[in-house]
């Protein structure tokens, strides 16, 4: 006999409107991310700038509404003066935090173009490492003031007219990591945060700022990082940061996408300790998450390693280029409906990163750029997982793994755009063994139809995408029934489904 799951929808059952920054990525320079990725000159799809346009394309299709630029470990050592101006006169500069060549060929204002262009904001992060208060006061001058003034006159003279009007800002990155160059302790970190942040909304009031969290939940201060920073940053930052990723080291499928269940705990966690805070300050304000790095990244390491240690200092080498598998995919659908059914506050989360390095596009120096098996569920989440999150009530089969116990083999959010008058179903089945029936009631959705029912499946757990061909791709199924406000749909064992609805014309 089959084996049975049943959903509740109701447009009443609301979570939150989602912010549609929560489908941003991540550009760092880092590897090819940049060079040989967004930029390559040359290349036979080059605009005038020398940006692919292959790449573009690709970006576009996803509609990223946010990028978190330029970095990451390298905004660490980042002299943001070097990478403006006229590209013959910027320095070369030793990149500490991946021990590469840094040319600044591409630089603030390039990027900013380039965002532009495939349709995205810049999340800008300053350095709070190396550099302080005044740096990151001069590069907000720089980027958002009008004119007048020392820097914003100096954009303008290198061309850029009008001000860039960046609204989000990073206050750092991963300054709880020792791998980070100057790592801060969080006391250091948090007095440094809350005065650089003073005076970057003393320059510009509407700005948006993010507090640096734990850089992962298994870090020995997570979550005593978020209380002790929080303390000084609670009424300065809007945003404090989660980062986290996921790998098959033990090649255990079962166990690899019941880590979705730890994503959920850390949420929570981090949610727990903002309010704790709140509390503790009878501030009225609530902390809002930015989950500005997420992603599957393990395959790579041991190369990057090697790379790093024995051949330092070149320009944009390969590092970080994990090859996606299917199960790899299906992490991430899990990982975005994680995302999508804390959006009451999670309001930003970026996908790290966006191009070659742990990305969802590929390139070929000489050759296409191509879609990784993750690029899948997170074009369906960004393009139909716009709209009102709704709380499902879901009855489904559970087993445990190594680590986890009462993993549900359904794991399933709804979003209602009420504009388009289209309902989503977003469904995982991570039983690996057997086919779920889901019967899902949606009757306060009068009229409604079913559009289509996308799959995401293959029966190779290790099969990969490649510029030679992409064996892994959705498909339109003939699996969903709606009768009478009840949807019977067969989620295939193992599959990524994205059910969606429309009101009947």
């Amino acid at each position: 006999m089959a084996k049975k799951a049943k959903m509740v929808v109701d447009k009443e059952f609301k979570i939150a409107e989602i912010d549609k920054r929560i489908y941003g990525s991540f550009i760092e320079h880092l590897g090819r991310a940049v060079y040989g990725g967004v930029y390559q000159p040359g290349h036979m799809s080059a605009d005038e700038n020398g940006f692919r346009k292959d790449v573009m394309e690709l970006v576009k299709e996803l509609e990223v509404p946010i990028i978190r630029y330029p970095g990451g470990n390298f905004v660490s050592s980042f002299y943001w003066e070097d990478s403006v101006g006229p590209v013959a006169e910027r320095p070369k500069r030793l990149e500490l935090a991946w021990r590469s060549l840094e040319t600044n060929e591409i630089g603030l204002n390039e990027f900013s173009k380039w965002t532009r262009a495939v349709g995205a904001e810049v999340m800008m992060a300053v350095n709070l490492g190396t550099r302080g208060i005044a740096d990151a006061c001069n590069l907000l001058e720089y980027c958002n003031h009008n004119g007048g003034t020392k820097y914003s006159d100096l954009r303008i003279q290198h061309g850029v007219k009008d001000p860039h009007k960046i609204k989000t800002w990073c206050l750092g990155n991963e300054m709880d990591g020792p791998w980070q160059v100057g790592h801060k302790i969080s006391e250091e970190y948090g007095r440094l945060a809350l005065e650089t942040g003073r005076a970057m909304k003393l320059i510009d009031p509407d700005i948006e700022l993010v507090s640096c969290g734990s850089s992962n939940t298994g870090m020995p201060t997570f979550p005593e990082w978020e209380a002790i920073t929080l303390e000084h940053t609670y009424e300065v930052a809007d945003f404090v940061s989660l980062h986290q990723y996921y790998g098959n080291r033990f090649n255990d499928t079962a166990n690899f996408w019941a880590q979705s269940v730890d994503m959920e705990h850390f949420i929570r966690t981090v949610t727990a300790t903002c309010d704790y805070i709140k509390a503790k300050k009878r501030s009225k304000k609530t902390m809002n998450l930015s989950f500005d790095e997420w992603n599957v990244w393990f395959h790579s390491n041991q190369e990057d390693d090697d790379i790093m240690k024995n051949n330092p200092w070149q320009k944009a080498p390969k590092l970080l280029e994990d090859v996606y598998d299917f199960e790899d995919a299906i992490l991430v659908g899990l990982m975005l409906i994680v995302l999508m059914k804390h959006s009451d506050r999670v309001k930003m989360a970026c996908l790290a990163q966006l191009v070659n390095v742990i990305a969802p596009i590929m390139t070929e120096e000489n050759g296409p750029a191509w879609k990784q098996t993750i690029y899948y569920p997170y074009l369906h989440a960004s393009k139909y997982g716009r709209g009102i999150a709704l709380q499902p009530v879901i009855s489904s089969p559970k087993h445990d793994t190594i680590d986890f116990t009462d993993v549900t083999d359904i794991e399933s959010i709804a979003i209602y755009n009420e504009e388009k008058e289209e309902v989503t179903i977003f469904a995982v089945n991570r039983n690996l063994e057997e086919d779920i029936e889901l019967t899902c009631d949606v009757r306060c959705f009068a009229d409604y139809r079913i559009i289509e029912h996308i799959v995401l499946e293959h029966e190779n757990m290790k099969v990969v995408n490649s510029p030679k061909g992409e064996a892994v791709t959705p498909k339109c199924v003939d699996r969903s029934e709606l009768n009478d406000g009840i949807i019977t749909s067969s989620l295939g064992k193992a599959s990524w489904n994205v059910i969606r609805l429309g009101k009947s014309k």
